[in-house]
């Protein structure tokens, strides 16, 4: 009998293996999964440039927290591992042809476009999975370690501060895409002002800490509901996102 597998490329069977290999439980175990993508994955291929981007950000919260530490570092270190875990899984449902979100397979049936730029995935993915995965992710890091962040705590001061130093890295780091290896512009760089005049990372944070304490509130029927609802709706902002011109 066949595997789900085994009609992909040699790449992806190679990306599926990676990914069913034991989930990383610290930030350096999410950055040498994401460095180890980087490098299987040719430059053809959409979710390079989510993943790249995705690294580099994750590599600057690892490397430089505000005042030189997090007020709950112990929350933060496992709200960024599950986090990633449910970019690993979307991509791992992708490639096994599981049931998929709306917001991930906006990116993903449009991987290899050789129309689209790279900053173009680079933010449709950053849009799946924040405006899909975190408030997820906050809710599960919420559950394990036992807390109910407010607006004033330690918590909410991190997740604040994490949105204060992607807002002044992200122009850059999309920058860095849009150039190549030699650092000569390869794409139209006046896209990235349009593409974040369009879609904002922090303002999209933000909707996702205020989502989890929606879903919180909800019973079963009424939060499948509202997942069901916001899944749609970011599917539909991917697909503009690719598509701008």
């Amino acid at each position: 009998m066949s595997t789900p597998t085994a009609t992909l490329s040699p790449i992806d069977q190679q990306l599926y293996a990676l990914l069913s290999s034991a989930t990383p439980a610290t930030i350096a175990g999410v950055i040498l999964r994401m460095q180890a993508i980087d490098q299987l994955l040719p430059p053809g291929d959409g979710l390079k440039w989510f993943n790249r981007l995705y690294l580099m950000v994750t590599q600057e919260v690892d490397l430089h927290p505000p005042g030189g530490a997090w007020q709950n570092p112990a929350w933060l270190t496992r709200l960024d591992v599950v986090f990633a875990d449910f970019y690993f899984n979307a991509v791992s449902s992708f490639l096994s042809s599981a049931a998929l979100p709306s917001a991930w397979s906006a990116l993903f049936e449009k991987r290899y476009d050789s129309g689209i730029d790279r900053i173009q995935f680079a933010l449709a993915g950053m849009n799946a999975h924040i405006n899909h995965d975190l408030a997820l992710a906050l809710l599960q890091t919420d559950a394990e370690l036992n807390v109910v962040p407010t607006a004033g705590s330690p918590e909410y001061a991190d997740y604040q501060s994490i949105n204060e130093l992607l807002n002044n890295v992200m122009p850059a780091e999309l920058t860095m895409l849009a150039t190549d290896t030699l650092g000569v512009l390869a794409q139209d760089t006046g896209k990235i002002g349009r593409l974040l005049a369009f879609w904002n990372i922090c303002r999209a944070r933000e909707l996702a800490w205020d989502f989890a304490n929606h879903l919180r509130s909800l019973p079963g029927p009424a939060r499948e509901a509202a997942l069901c609802i916001q899944d749609g709706t970011t599917g539909a902002l991917g697909r503009a996102i690719l598509a701008t011109a």
